[in-house]
């Protein structure tokens, strides 16, 4: 008697995992992705400036420096279940007691916190739905799964600001806290490992990476992995910008009111949700391999932030077009990408291989918020901020460029 399809053990259960997986990255990076839409609120209630404003984002991507590679060791030894659910339940429990915190200080302490806990959830669900789909739907996969987070973000741009204005900011730390455990009580419940192990790609065989971490470390050498290291540095900057400068800049150069202005945000977000989904699933059918849909992005990328230093930039409606079509492409490239990176991984490192090239990203995580909050205080303008990453995320394009989107991907068998 055959089981049912959404059995624990059975192929269909691989949606469940996807839905999972979605609803806990959005849970996990609520509270987080929605600081950059509460700037006026906190700016007003703390007496904060861009900087430190920046500073708050970065707080909370700080740990995750070094707790991705440790994270992406322990997902490789223990599995995802326990460290996913474990590492959601530290985020609940650090937002929660910072509903309590008195002021900016130990709201940064706090994210420290929160940081530690959501250095598992990214590799952990990407490493999860990358071993429950196979290659031709793989890049699908991923991009349902790195849709939660917009979709978490555009929730959060909805709620958290309302909540802050209307009962302070600490209730929104509460809410954040909340949505969180739900998401670490799904995960823990829900997660199981697959019946089979799903076969990498022929480009994932070779050097294993085993070995002193210093041979681990070797693994950034490869072409795929350092195309995938250098392009999310650039458009993990440009993700940040929008969410450091966004709100500011639709209140500060365009006039619009603080709902308004959320509104364009959601939209953005949304839009950043559907071209992580669109975006990988184009990478499933092109045979010019899954690395081409990052270009593309990095090319719109610079379009969208040239056009927001013109005049079309400083126009309420020009200015909700270019959010939108910077949420498409700056933070959908995301969908693309870490199936690249998954499949880029040596077969059985996939956990530390994600780990490690998140890790390093997470250098541009912590420094660009508040560099460009820095840019934008000290030039008293945003085009600045806005030039500088169109001009890093053109120069990585072209040094990208070659070889990254020439590789064919293997025929996909029929029937799949």
């Amino acid at each position: 008697m055959s089981r049912p399809a959404t059995a624990p053990g059975a192929p269909g259960y691989r949606w469940v995992i996807l839905a999972t997986a979605t609803f806990t990255q959005a849970a996990a990076c609520f509270f987080v992705q929605g600081i950059g839409a509460m700037a006026v609120p906190l700016r007003d209630a703390l007496g904060l400036d861009a900087t430190r404003l920046g500073l708050l984002l970065s707080a909370s991507q700080l740990v995750p420096l070094v707790g991705l590679v440790v994270a992406g060791e322990l997902l490789d030894r223990y599995g995802e279940r326990w460290v996913v659910g474990l590492g959601a339940g530290i985020v609940a429990a650090g937002l929660l007691a910072g509903s309590l915190a008195p002021g900016y200080a130990s709201l940064l302490a706090v994210l420290l916190v929160v940081g530690a806990g959501y250095s598992t959830i990214q590799p952990g669900g990407s490493k999860a739905v990358a071993a429950w789909f196979d290659p031709a739907r793989r890049g699908f996969a991923m991009g349902v799964r790195q849709a939660g987070l917009p979709l978490g973000g555009a929730l959060a741009v909805a709620v958290l600001p309302l909540l802050a204005a209307s009962h302070g900011w600490r209730s929104a730390l509460v809410a954040g806290g909340l949505v969180a455990l739900a998401g670490a009580v799904a995960f823990t419940a829900l997660h199981r490992t697959p019946p089979r192990v799903v076969p990498d790609s022929p480009a994932a065989k070779g050097s294993s990476g085993e070995g002193r971490p210093v041979d681990r470390l070797r693994l950034l050498r490869g072409p795929a992995l350092a195309r995938a290291l250098l392009s999310g540095l650039a458009m993990v900057s440009v993700h940040s910008g929008l969410g450091v400068l966004g709100a500011l800049y639709l209140h500060d150069a365009t006039s619009l009111g603080a709902g308004a202005a959320g509104a364009v945000l959601v939209a953005s977000q949304l839009a950043g949700m559907l071209g992580r989904i669109g975006l990988a699933a184009w990478s499933d059918r092109s045979r010019a391999g899954r690395y081409r849909p990052v270009l593309v992005s990095m090319a719109a990328a610079v379009a969208g932030l040239l056009a927001l230093t013109t005049p079309l930039g400083h126009h309420p409606v020009g200015a909700a077009v270019l959010f939108t079509w910077l949420g498409f492409f700056g933070i959908g490239w995301y969908g693309p990408w870490v199936a690249h990176l998954a499949e880029a991984a040596p077969p059985g490192r996939t956990g530390f291989a994600l780990g490690l090239v998140m890790a390093v990203n997470q250098v541009a995580v912590i420094l660009a918020p508040p560099a460009l909050g820095l840019l934008r205080d000290t030039t008293g303008g945003y085009t600045p901020a806005w030039a500088a990453l169109a001009a890093l995320t053109a120069l990585t394009a072209v040094l990208t460029a070659r070889g990254g989107g020439t590789a064919r991907r293997p025929p996909t068998p029929r029937g799949r």
